[in-house]
């Protein structure tokens, strides 16, 4: 993966984090404020960072949040402030549900184009700082993380550190060169295992699932077998790890922050793009924003 833009937009995460407080700090206005009743609306990449997000919030006592596909948003429901996150500005479904809403609820894009979405929502948090041109999204959706979460108080100098880290050390073969894997999650952390299931399917087209961890062994797990990988995002339930094991499955519990390891599943994503002779800047069917006519 060397060379590519994947390769250098996943290294400049931890500096784009740094200045997650300051980007929370300028647009706290613009933000859920405590109490509110919130829904954060996405595509793809931007749906899933909005689940970790609305756990976050709701976990931290702020409000109830909840989060959707911009085309699934429930009509009718009520809420105090609707968060669109959007990294091209373009996307049609985020459009026409924001057009649904004006004058009806609060608005506001998280955006890598301004310009793009500007007309669109009550306001606009700048992000453009941090957009990418690779099409497969990583420090973009991150930072707009990061950001959500220094605006909850989170202090994020442990999970950059952490990030840090992982960018300097090898990636175990285990992982680059596994045949399947299933991503698991507890909490917000269900969000970022259906992220890294998202960067593996678009980066090296790889067979990968997602789910809550608890309910792994309600049938799932059945398909963990040699030369397959179970990745916990966060703490596992207990007996978890040697259930997989019986199975004959590879288990992966870091303990670093879901955040931060979620860095290390882009890698070994990109290692296995280069590995299959596949550019992760240009994927298979995909582009950068999906608009329909």
């Amino acid at each position: 993966m060397s060379g590519t833009l994947m390769a250098a937009e996943i290294a400049s995460q931890p500096g784009c984090w740094r200045q997650a407080g300051t980007l929370a700090a300028a647009n706290t206005g613009w933000l859920p404020a405590p109490g509110t009743r919130v829904a954060i609306v996405g595509c793809g990449t931007s749906w899933f960072i909005g689940q970790a997000y609305a756990a976050l919030r709701e976990s931290a006592g702020l409000g109830e949040t909840d989060a959707f596909a911009a085309s699934e948003f429930p009509a009718g429901r009520g809420y105090d402030h609707v968060l669109a996150l959007s990294r091209s500005g373009t996307t049609t479904e985020v459009h026409t549900l924001l057009a649904k809403l004006r004058g009806q609820v609060k608005t506001t894009a998280i955006t890598g184009v301004p310009a793009a979405i500007a007309d669109a929502a009550d306001a606009i948090v700048d992000l453009s700082a941090v957009d990418e041109r690779s099409v497969v999204q990583t420090r973009f959706a991150t930072t707009a993380l990061a950001m959500l979460r220094a605006h909850l108080g989170e202090d994020l100098t442990g999970v950059i550190a952490q990030a840090e880290e992982v960018l300097a050390a090898p990636l175990p073969a285990e992982l680059t060169e596994a045949e399947q894997i299933s991503f698991l999650g507890t909490g917000w952390s269900v969000g970022i295992a259906n992220e890294a299931a998202l960067k593996f399917r678009e980066a090296c087209l790889l067979w990968t699932e997602s789910y809550p961890a608890w309910d792994y062994r309600h049938g799932p797990i059945s398909i963990s077998e040699p030369g397959r990988v179970t990745w916990m995002f966060g703490r596992a339930p207990a007996g978890l790890a040697d259930d997989v094991r019986r199975a004959g499955g590879t288990f992966v519990e870091s303990g670093l922050d879901p955040l931060a390891d979620l860095v290390r599943a882009q890698l070994v994503a990109g290692a296995m793009a280069r590995r299959k002779g596949l550019d992760p800047d240009s994927p298979r069917s995909l582009t950068r924003s999906v608009v329909l006519t």
